[in-house]
């Protein structure tokens, strides 16, 4: 196993960094920040709530179809042209959407950000393996952490904010103005080299990969809606499975498949795609249902509620880069254990001490889940980074890129079903220690995550650390 020599000193990391922060940032705001303008979008153009949902969803597909395609691209095609084309794509994508006359031309405006957005993340975690010195890359990865935290957290707060003062239209003009403000740096700082090409593209297992991701993510968001029992939802889940199957059947019998089958071969790397899944899983599920907490149970508005996220994402900015440094001095799985049982102590904790009529253990809640899953993530992809070839860094950061962001689709819908059939049932609690009158169904969701976290805890005991994984 070996990695990509770096060939960025310093100055140029330093610039690098100053890049990929603020694309990682409105990327991922971008995902969230129409939640709360959602409403006056219908209002101003007679939308229900069905038709609004694809302001979201739109984008979220495309972005989950897009990941691991851009992944494997960025073995062929050089960063630099890469990066620009997505800044270009999320730059008219924003202008389409600021524009948008009726909601048809806002979603296709949606999807078309989602073209762009899609690649940032997975190129900007490729960047920093390739271009940084490995001595620095685990600081580097939780730079590119810390702008998705950040994010994630103020995404709401931001779109919410502009939204009511300014109007849903100047969210758009804001990431437009953004998009094309970093496209000189992106041109400047990204090689311009292409990789050397590594034989055919398969575009039909990427075709199958594709379809099959993102009707994964659809079946399982119409279930949050519409139940399981909606054709919307179990079509998509069948049509999912049917494609997941041609494209594991066409990976082992071509000759050059989309997803090479030796990098699941890579123990370190293997494990690193499940805890990064199963992680994000409870990171998003807590990050959505403590917001709906705060607002169903404790009475606050959109707003208030958004501003409770706000210490988790500041936490998460300050941790990540420090756990960056950590991972390249200590190692990958004492800090990721270590999270994880952070992840899982303050899940617990939310599942007994939430509901009441203050707020604040909500916030100290998902301010120890924040911080315990930086502790996680950071780590996990500068392994796997590490573990994986020269040849192989693309592709297998795009799958686990995907794996991440399947995650952060897969958590708030399966734990939407369960919080929906609980609250139909009218029973308490299965926390014996949950001891308000409301929230109960929260809780046994929060009681849920705890239970995805010492699953995941018992899948990382098997990853080695990286040094001794190399020595063996």
């Amino acid at each position: 196993m070996s990695s990509t020599p770096a060939t960025a000193g310093r100055t140029g990391s330093v610039a690098l960094l100053a890049m990929l922060l603020p694309a990682m940032l409105i990327t991922v705001i971008a995902s969230d920040m129409v939640n709360l303008v959602l409403p006056s979008i219908g209002a101003e153009f007679g939308a229900s709530e069905a038709e609004l949902a694809w302001v979201v969803t739109g984008f979220l597909l495309v972005f989950a179809v897009g990941i691991p395609f851009y992944g494997r691209i960025s073995d062929r095609v050089s960063l630099r042209r890469l990066f620009g084309f997505a800044l270009v794509a999320y730059a008219i994508g924003s202008l389409v959407c600021a524009l948008a006359p009726d909601l048809l031309v806002l979603v296709l405006g949606r999807i078309v950000m989602g073209v762009g957005a899609a690649a940032i993340p997975v190129l900007s975690i490729i960047a920093v393996t390739k271009l940084m010195p490995a001595d620095k890359r685990g600081t580097g990865i939780g730079v590119v952490s810390a702008a998705a935290g950040i994010g994630t957290a103020a995404g709401p707060a931001i779109g919410g904010g502009i939204g009511q003062l300014l109007g849903w239209p100047a969210l758009f003009w804001l990431m437009l103005v953004a998009a094309l403000a970093l496209l000189p740096a992106a041109l400047r700082v990204l090689p311009g080299e292409p990789p050397a090409a590594a034989g055919r593209f398969d575009l039909p297992g990427g075709i199958l990969l594709g379809l099959g991701a993102g009707l994964l993510l659809f079946g399982i968001t119409q279930a949050q809606v519409a139940g399981f029992s909606a054709p919307s939802s179990w079509a998509s889940l069948v049509v999912a499975a049917v494609a997941l199957a041609l494209f594991g059947r066409r990976t082992v019998r071509v000759a050059q498949p989309f997803v090479p089958p030796a990098l699941f071969t890579n123990r370190v790397y293997r494990v690193a795609v499940v805890v990064a899944f199963l992680a994000m899983l409870v990171n998003l599920g807590g990050l959505v249902f403590v917001s709906l907490l705060v607002v169903d149970v404790n009475g606050l508005s959109p707003g208030a509620g958004a501003l409770v996220m706000i210490p988790a994402g500041i936490a998460v900015a300050l941790l990540s880069p420090l756990i960056g440094r950590m991972a390249d001095r200590v190692g990958t799985r004492p800090l990721v254990l270590t999270g994880l049982a952070v992840m899982g102590l303050f899940s617990l904790f939310l599942a007994t001490f939430t509901g009441g009529d203050s707020v604040l253990p909500a916030a100290m809640g998902i301010l120890g889940l924040s911080a315990g899953f930086i502790f996680v993530l950071t780590p996990i992809i500068s392994a796997a980074a590490g573990a994986l070839t020269a040849g192989q860094v693309g592709v297998g950061l795009g799958i686990l890129q995907g794996a991440q962001f399947l995650g952060a689709g897969t958590g708030p819908a399966l734990f939407g079903v369960l919080v929906t059939a609980r609250q139909q049932s009218g029973s308490g609690a299965l926390n014996p220690w949950f001891t308000s009158h409301e929230g109960a169904a929260f809780s046994d969701a929060f009681l849920a995550m705890a239970v995805v976290v010492l699953l995941t805890l018992v899948v990382a005991f098997r990853m080695r650390p990286p040094r001794q994984a190399a020595g063996g």
